[in-house]
């Protein structure tokens, strides 16, 4: 027999959110599900699960998520996965984005993030057990043009999760990033993604290539939300999670191009990273 779970999933309502609290009740484990607003439509589209218990969160509130938390062992008495799901995009020049628009992501890419993982991590303390799954992207791996900003609040989840993992693991509990490429949610859209009032015609050339790519991928991205559902289930049910999981072969290829500048941009400047340490630094 399975032994049941009980997830804790933000940004439930829609997207990835969606497609793995739907896979998670499906699979037979219990979901504590988070959404802004209007909770009743996700309730009914999650086919009123006697194993739903759906809570009212805007995860930059650290006292809702607090609450959210405690509410989610009172109803199930634990919490054994936690899926940091929610977060929006912003799609902009670095230079381009005002100071409130780049806040904002951070608000909830970053800092929401965290309030949700401290409300969480003392039950799983408690339990000496549990997963942490944030989830980053692509951009988290690799810069791109015109996703700079955004990008750099996945490389923060990227640094926060791997020392987690590190941090956690004596308490018995795991830590895993995941990376998805271009998947076929709204997150294109304009309910998921900002794009910066301010446009410098100096980018048109780069940044302006990605905004007119955006919006003519938008619903054609080749990744499937459904399969990376399942993704997650065998992510949860390993014994030994990986601490990056990439999902999509558009991920995978831009990795391996990442590390192979890398590689090479090593071996072209070994002389000037090897000689900065003092002459009585041995090795």
């Amino acid at each position: 027999m399975k032994k049941q779970k009980v997830w804790f999933i933000t940004g439930a309502s829609r997207g990835f959110g969606f497609e793995i609290a739907k896979a998670v009740l499906a699979d037979g484990d219990k979901v504590v599900a988070t959404v802004r607003n209007k909770p009743e439509q996700l309730a009914t589209a999650l086919g009123n699960n006697p194993h739903l218990l759906l809570v009212l969160l805007d995860v930059t509130n650290e006292a809702q998520a607090k609450q959210a938390a405690a509410g989610a062992f009172e109803k199930f008495g634990r919490i054994d996965v936690l899926v940091n799901n929610a977060g929006h995009g912003l799609l902009s020049a670095v230079e381009e984005a005002s100071d409130n628009e780049v806040r904002a992501n951070y608000e909830s890419n970053v800092f929401g993030l965290l309030n949700v993982t401290r409300s969480i991590l003392p039950y799983m303390r408690r339990q000496r057990s549990g997963h942490v799954i944030n989830l980053s992207s692509v951009g988290g791996l690799k810069g791109y043009t015109g996703w700079g900003l955004y990008g750099s609040t996945k490389f923060a989840v990227e640094g926060i999760t791997e020392s987690m993992a590190i941090e956690l693991a004596p308490l018995g509990i795991k830590a895993t990033t995941v990376e998805p490429g271009f998947f076929r949610t709204d997150f294109l859209d304009s309910s998921s993604l900002t794009r910066t009032g301010n446009v410098i015609e100096d980018y048109d050339g780069t940044v302006g290539a990605m905004r007119r790519f955006a919006t003519d991928a938008n619903k054609k991205q080749p990744g499937d939300p459904k399969k990376l559902a399942q993704a997650f289930l065998k992510l949860a049910a390993a014994e030994n999670p990986p601490v990056h999981l990439l999902l999509g072969k558009d991920t995978l290829a831009a990795y391996r191009e990442k590390q192979a500048v890398m590689a090479k941009e090593i071996t072209e400047w070994e002389a000037v990273t090897t000689g900065t340490d003092h002459d009585d630094v041995k090795g």
